[in-house]
């Protein structure tokens, strides 16, 4: 799976993208952030609040509870404003 980190998110985690490996269980983006918070305290940061953070699978908005398999794209990011 790729995951790709935008804004303050590539910040702490230190990193703008990285591949990994499905973890046992990981079946939804909810799950998935479990697993990416166990892989550093930079991870761990940048999803202790989730309300400030917008996701996307293959390049589609989705929530929290929306299915995720190996082959998927996953980028976190900011919620987006405009003006």
């Amino acid at each position: 799976m790729k995951i790709l980190y935008f804004a303050w998110l590539r910040s702490k985690t230190g990193i703008g993208a990285e591949e990994i490996e499905l973890g046992d269980g990981v079946t939804d983006v909810a799950s998935l952030v479990d697993h990416l918070r166990a892989r550093s305290p930079g991870h761990q940061a940048a999803f202790a609040d989730l309300t400030a953070v917008r996701v996307a699978v293959n390049q589609d908005y989705v929530e929290w509870d929306h299915r995720v398999a190996a082959r998927d794209e996953v980028a976190f990011f900011p919620p987006v404003t405009g003006g």
